[in-house]
């Protein structure tokens, strides 16, 4: 018997949405293995494939992603997710429930390999066009997505970019980020991860990429500190405050937060290939010391 396929959609994104609250942005193989709907199993990743089809739905559930793995997918240049079909038969049992959410546009869950058995889910996403020729999906990770035109012009591509990189890039960047950081702030080592974030050294504008090495875990006020000048991080992986900031009288979050920063080594990563880019930090560094 087939299920209310909004209704499980619902509630899988619900427990989803609770896992990631407590974890920094993952869930593992193991909890996407737990899920259960209505007291029945109903487990969020296929064992072995791609795409995940319960038989007890019409449409396809999740569809796995790992960059530079089996499931790879690739941006076009309008901002979606292209995602090809499974081998063998475009009409046969993955690739059809993988259409049939196309036509019934129902909302899928995307989920990004990170690390083995370590995923970044991204949802709702959705199916919004369907190339036979070309066996292929295209994927928009954002409500806002779904119906804006094919040739839009500059404005709209840009648009969409900016929703993927929020919805989509932002994500996996904090989720990497804080597991780097094992869910600490590289600054006072705070560990409520509902109150940590990923940092970039570099922005955009300054062509910097979603990357562990273009990251720092730092919590909200380290974060917003760093974003507004008033803390530094020298390329030799230590703070400093703001000059003036340091001579400032205001209370314990100033002295504690701020002022006894001052000088302190950051908590780094154990991986050297996840450590903070030196040359990064130095250009940032360089604008910090300007102001």
């Amino acid at each position: 018997m087939l299920l209310d396929e909004l209704d499980v959609r619902r509630t899988a994104m619900a427990y989803l949405a609770e896992k990631l609250a407590r974890s920094g942005g993952v869930v593992t193989r193991a909890e996407l293995e737990k899920f259960s709907y209505e007291g029945r199993p109903l487990t969020l990743i296929d064992q072995s494939r791609g795409i995940r089809n319960p038989a007890e739905l019409a449409a396809t559930l999740s569809i796995l992603s790992q960059p530079a793995g089996p499931y790879d997918d690739e941006e076009t240049a309008d901002g979606l997710l292209r995602y090809d079909y499974r081998r063998g038969d475009p009409g046969g049992g993955d690739n059809r429930k993988l259409r049939r959410a196309y036509d019934l546009g129902l909302p899928l869950i995307l989920l990004r390999g990170i690390a083995p058995g370590v995923f970044v889910p991204v949802f709702p996403v959705y199916v919004v066009r369907d190339d036979p020729a070309a066996r292929c999906v295209e994927i928009a990770v954002d409500e806002g997505l779904r119906f804006l035109p094919t040739s839009g012009g500059e404005d709209l591509r840009r648009y969409a970019e900016r929703l993927t990189r929020l919805r989509l890039h932002q994500p996996v960047f904090r989720a990497q980020v804080l597991r780097a950081y094992d869910g600490a702030c590289s600054i006072c080592r705070l560990q409520h991860l509902d109150l940590l974030d990923a940092a970039h050294i570099l922005d955009d504008a300054d062509r910097g990429q979603p990357v562990v090495t273009n990251g720092l875990a730092m919590c909200k006020i380290h974060h917003a500190a760093y974003d507004r000048g008033i803390l530094g991080v020298r390329p030799d992986y230590r703070v400093e405050i703001r000059a003036d900031v340091l001579l400032e009288v205001d209370g314990p979050m100033l002295r504690y937060g701020l002022q006894e920063m001052h000088e302190c080594r950051l908590h780094l990563p154990r991986r050297t290939a996840e450590l903070p880019d030196r040359e990064a930090l130095a250009q940032r560094w360089a604008t910090f010391t300007q102001r």
